[in-house]
């Protein structure tokens, strides 16, 4: 009896199998669903760095106008991450590596310059909370402004632009003392890639437009002698393999870094991406 009941238990599974095959059924294992990991609000979405050696040439129209703003070499780290709730670059650069931090010529001593910038998405917009600080220090000068403000990202497959607005303060010691509200300061950066053949290139623009600029600031001696002022670098860039890119930049200011009157430049980039 045992046998039988065995017998006919194998034998309804039999049928139901070859009923469902029959009917064109799939025999599936049951899904089973895997655990959802959150990220965590620190893990970048992106990441990029590099580093590079630069060559700056002033025109000698500049230097004419201007005898203490020498050509130099700068060592440079560059790098920055993206989030959802927004993006950090920065750079830092070694002037005139290998000279003396006090040597008493000018424009020809070490100096050390960092730059970051901040920017912090506005709920689900393309809107950020803008901060942005340039800090520049030597023997016997020393330059911090701070921009804190707004801008706006619009991008595109190949191309992205970030404008900004806001009020610009400024702490100086050296040739210049002067602490507190110096106007206001807006700008962009852009960036467009494109290629030629197969060659990947990159054409890209910063600009800072200071207005607004009290006269106790543009007035003083070593100053830039106006109350606005434009400051920037347009350059090509290509990147004949991933980890090696090179470029040319066009710098140029216009009563700006000191100089009443327009002062520009020529740099030479190669730089190690990683």
């Amino acid at each position: 009896m045992k046998n039988i009941k065995k017998l006919s238990v194998a034998g309804l599974a039999t049928v139901a199998l070859s009923t469902a095959l029959m009917a064109g059924g799939d025999i599936v294992p049951a899904e089973t669903t895997a655990p959802v990991v959150e990220k965590s609000f620190w893990t970048p979405n992106f990441t990029y760095g590099n580093v590079s050696v630069n060559y700056l040439d002033w025109s000698s129209k500049t230097t004419k106008a201007k005898p203490n703003m020498s050509d130099f070499v700068y060592l440079e780290f560059e790098g920055g991450a993206g989030w959802d709730w927004g993006e950090f670059y920065f750079f830092t650069d070694i002037e005139n590596p290998g000279h003396s931090w006090d040597t008493t010529t000018p424009g020809d001593n070490s100096r050390f310059v960092i730059k970051p910038i901040l920017d912090v998405k506005i709920a689900d917009s393309n809107w950020y909370i803008h901060i942005q600080d340039y800090y520049l220090n030597s023997d016997g000068f020393m330059v911090n402004n701070l921009v804190t403000g707004l801008a706006y990202k619009y991008s595109t497959d190949n191309f992205w632009i970030r404008p900004f607005i806001g009020p610009h303060f400024q702490q100086s010691r050296g040739f210049n003392s002067y602490d507190g509200f110096n106007g206001y300061m807006a700008g962009w950066t852009f960036v467009y890639n494109f290629k030629l053949g197969e060659q990947k290139f990159m054409l890209s623009n910063w600009q800072e437009f200071e207005f607004s600029r009290p006269e106790d600031f543009y007035a003083l001696p070593y100053s830039d002698g106006r109350s606005h002022g434009i400051n920037g670098a347009v350059a090509v860039w290509w990147t004949p393999i991933d980890a090696i890119t090179t470029g040319v930049q066009y710098r140029y200011a216009n009563y700006k870094l000191g100089m009443q009157g327009y002062s520009n430049a020529v740099i030479y980039s190669l730089k190690y991406n990683f």
